[in-house]
C-alpha cells in the first residue's frame, strides 16, 4: 500500500512540475521587475524568465567566461536571492583557508556564491581521485554542510 501511495505522489509531482516555475516571455514580467534587473545586471545576456506564484526567476550569463547567474525577484522588484558562478580566486580568504586546511590536495570546481538577503554562502565541489564532496561554507569560513558526491 505504501508503494502505491509513493508512486501516486511521484506521478502527481511530475504532472504538476511544469506548473512550478513556468517559462514566461519578458513582456509578461512587470516593468518594475525588468527595471530592477537591468539596474543590477546591465550587461546580462541569454536571459530567460520564469515565474512561480509571485516570484520571478531570471537565469542569465555575464562576462567573457559566460558566468551563470540565477536571481529571484518579488513582484515589487526586490531582489530576494542571487546565485552566481564565480572563479575560485574570488573566494574570500577565510573560505580559501578553510578549504586548504580541511581539503589539502583536493581540486576545487563548480564554485558558486549565494546571496540571500544579507547572508552569503559559498558552495563548491572538491575532488581528489575518487573522493568527492559538495561543500557549503559561510563567508567566515565555517563549513555549513559537507556531502559526499
Amino acid at each position: 500500500m505504501k508503494k502505491h501511495g509513493i508512486i501516486t505522489i511521484v506521478a502527481l509531482l511530475l504532472t504538476l512540475s511544469p506548473l512550478l516555475g513556468q517559462k514566461i516571455h519578458k513582456r509578461n514580467v512587470p516593468s518594475i521587475v525588468i527595471n530592477a534587473f537591468h539596474q543590477h545586471f546591465p550587461r546580462a545576456y541569454d536571459v530567460e524568465w520564469k515565474k512561480d506564484q509571485h516570484i520571478y526567476k531570471v537565469e542569465f550569463e555575464t562576462g567573457l567566461r559566460r558566468y551563470d547567474h540565477t536571481v529571484w525577484f518579488d513582484s515589487l522588484g526586490q531582489m530576494k536571492r542571487h546565485k552566481e558562478e564565480i572563479s575560485k580566486s574570488k573566494l574570500p580568504a577565510q573560505v580559501t583557508q578553510k578549504i586548504n586546511s580541511d581539503f589539502a590536495g583536493y581540486r576545487i570546481s563548480d564554485v558558486k556564491k549565494i546571496t540571500d538577503r544579507n547572508s552569503v554562502l559559498y558552495t563548491l565541489e572538491v575532488k581528489r581521485f575518487n573522493d568527492e564532496w559538495k561543500v557549503s561554507i559561510d563567508s567566515d569560513g565555517n563549513i555549513i554542510s559537507k556531502i559526499p558526491d
